[in-house]
């Protein structure tokens, strides 16, 4: 799959987003159409994507639908790439860095 590091990126910003406390509508919206985009959807499943935003504009609460493809898209990246858009490192390499520090150094 192309640009997983980008896909990464872009859940990221959505997750971010609708947890934070700007849940910017627009923000929203740019995340699911990149990521479609991305992954190259079908232009059925875009115009269903947009169709959802919209309905999520009127009734002030975000569809469900929006939310299974955001999490469907974040569970068929490996997760190697989704730990790097993350910022988060694996325990080995966490555990090298704390390994480095000496009693003598503190």
């Amino acid at each position: 799959m192309q640009g997983e590091v980008f896909q990464a990126q872009i859940l990221r910003n959505f997750f971010d987003t609708i947890t934070g406390t700007d849940r910017n509508l627009t923000r929203i919206y740019l995340c699911v159409i990149s990521l479609a985009k991305l992954r190259m959807e079908d232009p059925e499943k875009l115009a269903f994507l947009v169709d959802q935003i919209r309905k999520s504009k009127v009734k002030k609460e975000l569809s469900i639908d929006i939310l299974d493809y955001m999490c469907d898209a974040a569970r068929d990246l490996e997760m190697g790439t989704v730990q790097t858009a993350f910022g988060v490192k694996e325990i080995g390499k966490a555990q090298e860095d704390f390994s480095g520090i000496s009693l003598d150094s503190l």
